[in-house]
């Protein structure tokens, strides 16, 4: 039985695809022993089916992960059933996943409070900034990724 995950930003294209594609890239290489399902979704729909923004993807492929395939989508009420763990990016994309949830199974949560020794508990969002910022959220995103993994395979964080 795998563990699903689901990270949700604003619009899908820059923060939780980011955190989708590290998270699956990092559990293949250093925690095969894990499974898990990936995926990432937006609260808003402003750019549902369009790919992840191209300072997104080159600040991923910068640090070896490929995003390329991913499409935006919006997150609806089903996925906080069909998910084990439902993670914002940041509070008020939190706010929004706890006003749609309802009954829900899911641990709904910060994705950065995976990340041990991080000096923020938020992704930032990087899309009105520059190359610097978008780098920052891929190494948040490893943090967090890392964190989580070993979280749900049992490990003590390193």
């Amino acid at each position: 039985m795998s563990n699903r995950i689901l990270f949700v930003c604003l619009g899908n294209i820059c923060r939780s695809p980011t955190a989708e594609g590290v998270l699956r890239a990092l559990a293949a290489r250093d925690f095969p022993h894990v499974p898990v399902y990936v995926d990432s979704a937006g609260t808003a729909n402003y750019h549902v089916g369009e790919p992840p923004d191209p300072r997104t993807v080159a600040a991923a492929r910068d640090r070896g992960y490929d995003l390329s395939v991913l499409r935006a989508r919006q997150v609806s009420p089903a996925d906080l059933v069909e998910f084990d763990y439902v993670l914002a990016m940041d509070r008020a994309n939190l706010a929004a996943l706890n006003r749609l949830a309802g009954a829900t199974r899911a641990h709904l949560g910060l994705f950065l409070e995976y990340a041990a020794d991080c000096d923020t508990d938020e992704v930032p969002d990087p899309y009105y900034g520059g190359k610097d910022d978008f780098q920052r959220v891929v190494e948040l995103c490893e943090a967090g990724a890392r964190g989580l993994l070993r979280h749900i395979s049992g490990q003590r964080s390193k």
